[in-house]
């Protein structure tokens, strides 16, 4: 009869253990280059792009007032333009980036 997975694993793991070996290759293996750092903040934009538009989506099916309200509520704030403009960077600036960033790989 065959050995089961548990077993195995444990043989697995043994082995790796007595040749010293590491557990996986790690991050701090690899050179970081451009293309790597790249990729990572394409994946993290993708990620804050959907977080934020699901949430926006939410927000507007949840809320009471209609968008005019709220953003009569900021601007209500007197927010001083050096915030306002952080805050359409920060606005901006993952659309854009995954956007012109997923171009350049279908290029």
């Amino acid at each position: 009869m065959g050995t089961t997975a548990k077993e195995e694993m444990a043989r697995f793991w043994e082995k790796n253990i007595k040749s010293n070996r590491p557990l996986s290759p790690h991050v701090t293996i690899y050179k970081w280059s451009l293309p790597m750092a790249m990729s990572i903040t394409h994946r993290g934009t993708g990620v804050a792009l959907s977080l934020g538009v699901s949430l926006f989506g939410l927000a507007a099916l949840l809320l009471p007032e209609q968008f005019p309200h709220y953003l009569a509520m900021v601007k209500s704030l007197s927010l001083g333009p050096a915030l306002i403009y952080s805050a359409k960077f920060a606005l901006a600036f993952p659309f854009s980036y995954h956007t012109w960033n997923g171009i350049r790989h279908l290029v």
